[in-house]
């Protein structure tokens, strides 16, 4: 047996080697990118190593979920911010040659830092500067590189056109590459189905360096990065399919607490949200309450907002609402008639008569804070039994911040069946969850915070889909599965939560990967396994 010295100085050893051999390895990247390019003046103005004054400013910027921040977060050997494709190419070729891996992101807002973090050493590829978008009007179709932010995207629609919108996900600083290969969900999902719904090309770079579009890399190829993740290759840009909305709709925001029905209120929505008309969305957002002395932080109550988006005006959405949900007592006086652009600052949380249309291409505005994330799919009510249980979780006074955000499915994400992209969870599903606890403070309160969505997620698992018990992959979970037991191979760990996120379509995206990828270069915690990789990876644990 080794003595505590010993092993000490088998770990520095071990330690000063690696850190060497990963500064050599550095030092052979940058020089191999400047080989393969054009212009190697280029190339040293978009690459950023720890020794530059700019490092850290590059690196934070696009850092939404401050967990991610400290000091002993694993930190990219280099950061490359390419102006071109071929600077995307070189980036692999390069990472490649050097046992780097890499990293692409877009708007940072990924929740487990999966994007900009690894404990291997890796290259950050930073889509900041890749951000055009190009509208076309006449044919209703865009192109949009992955670096842009919803934000960015909508504005520009809005620019060109009043009658034409894209249905993604409402907080305007999330990127559009991550946003995509997820699936992105919005306010319209029940009429236009999800982003990726509305995807009919794109360009991407796989592992050997080589541009593809639809057609040169293949329907199988096309159909994976349409939700399967960023598994398969660097998506560069993505042509998208725009989409009709009246130059009119309305909104409302209805709140409740308890002593209002509000348990009442959340029962009946289940039944009702994804039956009604399908340009109506009325989502719920679940919350403790401080009372206005906040008497020690106590949460006393629970408040309900339902918020609604309906393409339409205010007429058409009054005899809808008495039909389908008159419980809610919704009048005419709740409701506002605005323009597509101006429900898009609404829903991000800005007042669309006051705040300038530019704040969507603000990326300052972004909500930066330190938090943890889960989600879920409900294919039955919950009894109100149930909901009153949750209210309890909901009120415990330690927990700082606490959301859940409830959105009705039904309409168009029925019609689409469940293989027609990655994203699985169509038909059958009364609406999705994503909670979400976010604080302040030192290591023993993070803990008590993730400690007590982990037991709201243990709570809720009668009340949610089974077997498997879904979730939505870009509500990224680390959660979810086995990752640190060695008996498992790296098919057999991700198959844990691959299920959650991707159901049946997970086999074909394996299939997929294996072909495209084989060695599994683009990986991360929860990326496509390949099966040749990790038959290498069994065979190599085992000897």
């Amino acid at each position: 047996m080794k003595s505590p010295i010993t092993s000490l100085a088998y770990i520095f050893v071990v330690s000063w080697f690696s850190w060497v051999a990963s500064a050599y390895n550095q030092e052979n990247f940058i020089h191999c990118l400047s080989l393969h390019s054009l212009n190697t003046s280029s190339i040293l103005n978009i690459i950023y190593t720890s020794t530059d004054p700019s490092y850290s400013s590059i690196l934070n910027y696009s850092i939404m979920n401050e967990r991610f921040m400290g000091a002993k977060t694993p930190k990219p050997q280099v950061i490359v911010t390419p102006l071109q494709v071929s600077h995307i190419q070189a980036s692999i070729i390069c990472a490649r040659k050097n046992g780097f891996q890499i990293r692409t992101r877009s708007g940072g807002h990924d929740y487990e830092g999966i994007s900009y973090v690894s404990d291997v050493p890796f290259v950050l590829v930073d889509f900041v500067n890749l951000r055009s978008i190009d509208i076309d009007v006449e044919r209703k179709v865009a192109w949009v590189q992955s670096g842009a932010t919803l934000g960015e995207l909508y504005y520009k629609i809005a620019e060109k056109s009043k009658t034409l919108g894209y249905p993604g996900g409402v907080c305007p600083t999330v990127g559009v590459g991550g946003h995509f290969s997820g699936g992105g969900y919005g306010v319209m999902l029940r009429k236009f189905g999800l982003a990726i719904d509305n995807v009919i090309d794109a360009y991407l770079v796989d592992v050997n360096g080589e541009l593809h579009d639809r057609k040169s890399m293949g329907e199988d190829v096309f159909w994976a990065i349409r939700g399967g993740g960023a598994s398969f290759g660097i998506i560069l840009s993505w042509k998208i399919k725009l989409v009709s909305v009246p130059s009119v709709v309305t909104v409302f925001t209805i709140k409740r607490n308890l002593e209002e029905n509000a348990t009442d209120l959340v029962h009946r929505w289940q039944y009702v949200a994804n039956k009604q008309d399908d340009r109506l969305v009325i989502r719920i957002i679940l919350s403790g309450m401080k009372s206005s002395n906040h008497q020690n932080g106590k949460r006393l109550s629970i408040e309900a907002s339902f918020s609604s988006l309906f393409l339409g005006k205010v007429e058409e959405l009054l005899p809808i609402m008495q039909r389908t949900f008159p419980e809610l007592g919704m009048t005419k006086e709740d409701c506002t008639e605005m323009s597509w652009i101006e429900s898009v600052l609404y829903f991000a949380d800005f007042e669309p008569k006051r705040q300038p249309l530019d704040v969507l291409i603000d990326r300052s505005f972004a909500f930066r804070g330190v938090f943890k994330g889960k989600s879920d799919y409900v294919d039955e009510p919950i009894p109100k039994t149930g909901l009153i249980g949750l209210w309890e979780l909901l009120n415990q006074k330690e927990v700082q911040f606490a959301r859940m955000h409830l959105i009705p499915y039904g309409g168009k994400m029925n019609e689409i069946s469940e293989s027609e992209t990655p994203y699985p969870h169509r038909a059958g599903n009364l609406y999705n969850i994503h909670y979400v606890v976010s604080w302040g403070g030192d290591e023993d309160i993070a803990q008590k915070h993730i400690s007590w969505i982990r037991k709201l997620y243990n709570y809720m698992t009668p009340f949610v889909s089974k077997n498997p018990r879904g979730a939505y992959v870009n509500y990224r979970d680390l959660d979810l599965g086995i990752n640190n037991i060695n008996e498992y191979t790296s098919y057999e760990k991700a198959s844990i939560w691959g299920l959650k996120y991707y159901k049946d379509n997970f086999e074909r995206l394996v299939s997929i990967k294996t072909k495209v990828d084989p060695t599994d270069f683009f990986t991360n915690q929860q990326s496509i396994p390949s099966l040749l990789s990790s038959k290498k990876r069994r065979e190599h644990e085992t000897s």
